[in-house]
């Protein structure tokens, strides 16, 4: 049981939760993007290092607040990996969306995003799909089912591919010729700003499971899951869907485009991860159900095939490309809700 959960008793009270603890996360991100911005001026960043690693791992923070407090302090491993998958594919579907509709210019992309920054969150995809199949292949549970568990020794292998995605943002930085940063940014001041920003999203994110994790049970505590994929995930994509489409706004394509990936990069290698190394600590088996997690992965990779063939068309997004991202949207949370019902014509996979 996490601090904030003995005072959620009731449904409004859980609605309070929700909506106040949106609100913060929203509040808590444009502090995150101000020093971001300036740490990344500082010391000299190019826009693709800035958007795909400071303001994405920044903007990323409330992912892994959600798993490490999921698993930690609620016991629901599921429910924080359901928000992690749910962001990915928000971020990929309707961030980029967002961003161009917002602006009178196109959103544009460039090679170091398409055959850079995508192409490595693919692989990102891949690796964490290898991830849980060596999990169901080596520690498959007794009961025969497509299930398995996660070791925290397993959940090193993404967070190595991680390490090397540090190395190549590295290499582009070392080349990058930087302009000299204003004479009077105080530095310490903007690493205490970054880091009063995530404490403020960190909190915020535990009132937002509180609130989410009650009204789940009381509504079906068999899917709680369904509740990770959608109302979660779009409330910790809030400050990463702030900072691309201001971005965007700013004629800074590339940030908010390299914000996106970089966000999913970051959400996959390290929060996944994260959760599963807590769960460890803590004693707790993480057990993956290969039915559920195949067909959601899927999904993930049928949004990103989307966005990086829209990308790589013209190296920009019209609006009539826009508009079909958020269609797909809509018809993966179609596909959610239909399936609770037994109405998709696709079968939903259940949790255990």
């Amino acid at each position: 049981m996490s601090l904030l959960s003995p005072f959620v008793n009731s449904m409004p009270v859980a609605a309070a939760f929700v909506l106040g603890s949106l609100a913060v996360i929203w509040k808590g991100s444009e502090w995150l993007e101000h020093s971001a911005a300036n740490l990344s001026l500082y010391y000299g960043l190019p826009p693709v290092v800035h958007g795909a690693l400071v303001v994405a791992v920044g903007s990323s923070f409330p992912e892994l607040s959600s798993a490490v407090i999921a698993t930690w302090l609620h016991g629901e491993f599921g429910l924080g990996v359901g928000a992690i998958v749910g962001s990915a594919i928000f971020n990929i579907l309707v961030i980029p969306a967002l961003s161009s509709l917002a602006v009178e210019h196109r959103v544009q992309a460039n090679r170091d995003i398409v055959f850079k920054e995508a192409q490595f969150y693919m692989l990102s995809v891949a690796v964490v799909l290898i991830t849980f199949s060596l999990a169901v292949i080596y520690n498959a549970t007794p009961d025969g089912d497509l299930t398995g568990v996660v070791t925290p020794t397993l959940a090193l292998l993404p967070i190595s591919l991680y390490g090397l995605y540090l190395f190549i943002q590295y290499q582009d930085t070392s080349e990058y010729d930087a302009e000299d940063p204003p004479a009077d940014l105080d530095v310490v001041k903007q690493w205490g700003f970054l880091a009063l920003s995530l404490a403020t999203i960190g909190i915020a994110v535990e009132a937002l499971v509180s609130g989410i994790t009650f009204a789940a049970y009381q509504i079906s505590p068999d899917l709680v899951w369904v509740w990770g994929l959608t109302i979660i995930a779009a409330g910790t994509s809030l400050p990463d869907t702030l900072v691309s489409v201001r971005a965007a706004k700013a004629g800074e394509s590339a940030t908010s485009l390299a914000n996106v990936l970089g966000s999913n990069v970051f959400d996959l290698l390290i929060a996944v991860p994260a959760g599963i190394v807590v769960a460890g600590l803590v004693g707790n088996a993480v057990v993956v159900d290969f039915a559920v997690a195949v067909p959601m992965m899927t999904a993930l990779t049928v949004a990103t095939v989307f966005l990086f063939t829209l990308l790589r068309t013209d190296l920009h997004l019209t609006n009539n490309e826009a508009y079909f991202l958020l269609l797909a949207y809509a018809t993966f949370i179609a596909w959610l809700f239909l399936g609770i019902f037994d109405l998709s014509p696709i079968p939903v996979p259940r949790s255990s």
